[in-house]
C-alpha cells in the first residue's frame, strides 16, 4: 500500500512558488482549485524535487534585493534551465534579461528588454482583455487581464514567441519551458494559463 502512494506521490507535479514577496497565496490557491500540489519558496533547499516553479507579482526591487540577501539568484537560474517557471507582472521582470530604467537584480531567464510601470502607478491599475495565443493547436482567444503597475515587453529575441497581446503591447511571452505575463492571471477565475503552465510542466517531465 505504501508502494502505491508514493507511486502517486511521484505521478503527480509538485509546484513551488516563490514566497518572498507579493500574491504567491493567490496563485498556491489557483493551483489547488487545479488539484496541483504547491511548496512555498524561500531558501535554496526548498526547490529540490520541484517540478516547475512560479515567480508572482508584487514589487519586483523587492523581490529582487530578497532573492539575493537569501542567495537564491544563482540557484533559481539553475532551476529554470532544468524546469519550466512562470513569472507574472513582476514575475515577468524578474525574468527579464534587461529593463529599460533602474537597476535590480534579474535572472536574464527571458532574452526580452520589459519597462517597468509601464501602464502606470497603483492607480492607473485597469482590467482589459488580453489577446492570447497559446499555441498552434489552439485558437487565439481573449483573456481577462488585471494590470497592476504592469510592465511591458518591449523588445525580444528570436528565440521568443509572443502569447498575450493588449492592444498593441506584448504583455506575454514563452521561451521554451518559461513563460512570463505582464498581467495576474491568479486574480481572475480563469484558469488557463495555469492550465497552460502545467502542461509545460507535463512536457519537461516527460
Amino acid at each position: 500500500m505504501a508502494g502505491s502512494v508514493e507511486s502517486a506521490r511521484r505521478s503527480s507535479p509538485e509546484i513551488g512558488v516563490l514566497a518572498l514577496q507579493g500574491a504567491f497565496r493567490e496563485h498556491a490557491h489557483m493551483l489547488a482549485r487545479l488539484g496541483v500540489a504547491t511548496r512555498e519558496v524561500r531558501l535554496q533547499e526548498d526547490l529540490e524535487g520541484l517540478d516547475g516553479l512560479i515567480i508572482p507579482g508584487g514589487e519586483s526591487t523587492t523581490m529582487g534585493r530578497l532573492m539575493a540577501e537569501f542567495d537564491l539568484v544563482e540557484a533559481l537560474r539553475a532551476f529554470a534551465r532544468r524546469r519550466p517557471v512562470l513569472g507574472t507582472c513582476a514575475g515577468l521582470i524578474i525574468m527579464a534579461s534587461r529593463t529599460t530604467q533602474g537597476r535590480q537584480p534579474l535572472l536574464g531567464l527571458l532574452d526580452i528588454t520589459v519597462r517597468r510601470n509601464a501602464f502606470g502607478s497603483q492607480v492607473h491599475s485597469f482590467e482589459a482583455d488580453v489577446e492570447l495565443d497559446l499555441g498552434p493547436r489552439t485558437e487565439r482567444q481573449t483573456f481577462p487581464g488585471v494590470f497592476i503597475r504592469a510592465p511591458w515587453v518591449e523588445e525580444w529575441g528570436p528565440g521568443v514567441r509572443v502569447i498575450a497581446r493588449c492592444g498593441e503591447r506584448v504583455v506575454g511571452v514563452e521561451q521554451g519551458a518559461l513563460l512570463g505575463v505582464a498581467f495576474h492571471p491568479e486574480l481572475t477565475q480563469d484558469m488557463r494559463i495555469h492550465e497552460h503552465f502545467l502542461r509545460l510542466v507535463s512536457a519537461a517531465r516527460r
